[in-house]
């Protein structure tokens, strides 16, 4: 049986604490302040704490700091709950935190998960969390660190991120890390589905609801059931929508649309917005109350410009991808590799593997020009032009750079360059006297 402490100076509060703890198959002992937590800790060492933040004779938190209980889970109450504490309070080790007037629902669900995590395998959910970030940067180490704090916890996450930055990714790893991870993880881009369906789609709908609805719907709310549930570009829900979707947070329940039928919402959620989220609260896209709620933990994704040498890993690994799929060996130029570390990637990493891609398909076509990003001969570099044209370059910019880059690569030689380019002699000519590098030399 699992021995828990509460640590609470309330006599109510507390003593309802360790009949509901009992009641869930704990073992159970209480103290009023940190003197009596102290004694009992030196008795024996508990499997859970629950702390208050403050006591008649200390800080709570400074109190869990000192003990250096690394075996024991911990979770903070507090009566004065803010942003700002909660974050403290994970960020001290804590699984989760109760605000008071304490929710029973609340804390009954909070000690089942105790018990669920405390009987898991510790390596089963994180094992291969990480598997799918690609870096080495201290901004990549900084954020898994801050992933492996909150994923065995409760909390609500709020992903804050320039587009590309890899927020999915990020809230699959912390699914993959909690002892959600045997459950589903449901992604949901909130900008891509129809706000006329959003509702329905969230919370499902009941048979005859609307029109059009011929059968009974579940919402993601409900087949994401005991795992965790992404809901991308939050700041995209309409108001109404987000008045729903806090009050699920609050109460842990929701209804289907076309019934007043409660069901319990079993699910964990991390929501994410490219957008400065205190910004949009400014705007008046953004609940603030809704955004204090979701932002519990609130984890900022580095862009890829400030990743350093993780642009050369990644763009390496979505080679990697290609060549094995095609079953070839191409490898990256040295310029093309300072030009990739010179860019600033505005698009982060969907850019980046979408310019590889593309690069990589060039390098088929363009064998016999022996021009592109890549090292185009398999067993060793080329000593053919390399160039880089990134994702926001104007077309007319890009097909100077590829024109007068292929007429070098051919020596000068127009008709050569042209038959390589797939285009007429005059269209060539007709480009180099637009861009005032038509020579007088006759071709050889």
């Amino acid at each position: 049986m699992s021995y828990l402490l509460v640590v609470e100076d309330e006599a109510e509060t507390r003593q309802l604490i360790a009949e509901i703890a009992a009641e869930e198959g704990y073992d159970v002992e209480q103290a009023a302040d940190v003197r009596q937590t102290r004694i009992l800790i030196e008795r024996r060492r508990p499997d859970v704490i629950l702390l208050d933040m403050q006591l008649p004779d200390g800080n709570g938190m400074e109190l869990w700091l000192d003990l250096q209980l690394s075996d024991t889970k911990v979770v903070f109450i507090t009566g004065h709950s803010t942003v700002d504490s909660a974050i403290q309070a994970l960020r001290c080790g804590a699984i989760d935190y109760l605000q008071k007037p304490i929710s029973l629902r609340r804390l009954k669900g909070v000690l089942g998960e105790l018990k669920t995590l405390m009987h898991a395998d510790p390596v089963a959910g994180s094992e291969d969390c990480f598997a799918k970030i690609i870096g080495q940067s201290p901004a990549i180490d900084l954020l898994c660190a801050h992933i492996e704090k909150v994923a065995p916890t409760q909390a609500t996450v709020l992903l804050v991120g320039e587009s590309g930055t890899g927020k999915e990714l990020a809230a699959e790893a912390i699914h993959l890390a909690s002892s959600r991870h045997a459950k589903p993880f449901m992604p949901v881009n909130c900008g891509a589905i129809s706000p006329n369906l959003i509702e329905s789609e969230l919370f499902g709908h009941e048979k005859g609801s609307f029109t059009g609805a011929d059968r009974q719907h579940k919402g993601y709310f409900e087949r994401a059931s005991g795992g965790t549930l992404f809901l991308d570009e939050i700041t995209e829900m309409s108001m109404e929508l987000q008045v729903r979707l806090l009050r699920v947070l609050e109460t842990g329940r929701f209804m289907r649309v076309g019934t007043h039928e409660e069901i319990e919402a079993n699910v964990r959620v991390v929501a994410a917005t490219n957008r400065n989220p205190e910004q949009a609260v400014q705007d008046g896209t953004l609940r603030e109350d809704l955004y204090h709620r979701l932002s519990v933990f609130p984890l900022q994704l580095p862009p890829l410009r400030e990743r350093g040498d993780d642009v050369i890993l990644l763009a390496q690994h979505f080679l990697d991808d290609l060549n094995r799929e095609g079953k070839t060996a191409k490898r990256f130029g040295p310029e093309a590799l300072a030009a990739m570390r010179g860019y600033s990637w505005p698009g982060n990493v969907r850019e980046l593997r979408n310019f590889v891609y593309r690069s990589y398909i060039l390098a088929d076509d363009l064998i016999k020009g022996d021009f592109n990003a890549f090292d185009l001969d398999e067993q060793a570099p080329t000593q053919g032009a390399e160039i880089l044209v990134p994702v926001g370059v104007p077309l007319a910019d890009a097909n100077r750079q590829l024109i007068l880059a292929t007429l070098r690569q051919c020596g000068g030689v127009k008709k050569l360059a042209a038959e390589t380019l797939g285009i007429s002699i005059k269209t060539l000519y007709n480009r180099l006297e637009e861009y005032g590098e038509l020579s007088e030399t006759a071709d050889q």
